[in-house]
């Protein structure tokens, strides 16, 4: 085989073994012990640092309603160890009428059917089934014609 044909090889195959390794998010979650609905259906895409640094992309910014309404960024960043997300950037979740940042999601014993969301000024124990599946996300334009998405002015948005 001369350069050329291995070449061309490797570049035939190269597809299949990135589809072979490939996970969903949803898959990617689970397998680090959290629960799969703490993204929304619609990501587009992610990426996986070796150094645990997480990457989730969605089309555009959008509205969750969980146990309260939670809002992606287009770009979700966090450290991904078993049993944690930490250090999120662009996820905020409504409590009070206040828009506060989601700092970590931790699982720190998944027998307890607990979740717990440090949202800066307080920790939120969830119940873990809440997360079983992953919620819609809407963009917020649709939300904002219903007036039910985020007002960007005053204290009521802080991130």
């Amino acid at each position: 085989m001369n350069i050329r044909s291995i070449f061309t090889l490797i570049l035939l195959l190269l597809p299949l073994a990135n589809c072979y390794n490939s996970k969903s998010i949803h898959d990617l979650l689970k397998s680090h012990g959290l629960p799969v609905g703490l993204f929304p259906k619609n990501v587009k895409s992610y990426s996986l640092a070796d150094n645990g640094l997480l990457q989730v992309f969605l089309d555009r910014p959008c509205l969750a309603q969980v146990e309260t309404r939670m809002y992606f960024e287009s770009v979700v960043t966090a450290n991904l160890s078993y049993g944690g997300l930490i250090g999120l950037e662009g996820l905020s979740q409504e409590e009070l009428f206040l828009w506060l940042p989601v700092i970590d999601i931790i699982v720190t014993d998944p027998s307890s059917g607990v979740i717990l969301f440090d949202i800066g000024l307080a920790h939120k124990q969830l119940p873990r089934s809440l997360f079983d599946d992953p919620p819609s996300c809407k963009p917020e334009g649709v939300l904002m014609e219903k007036g039910l998405g985020r007002k960007k002015i005053g204290i009521e948005f802080l991130r």
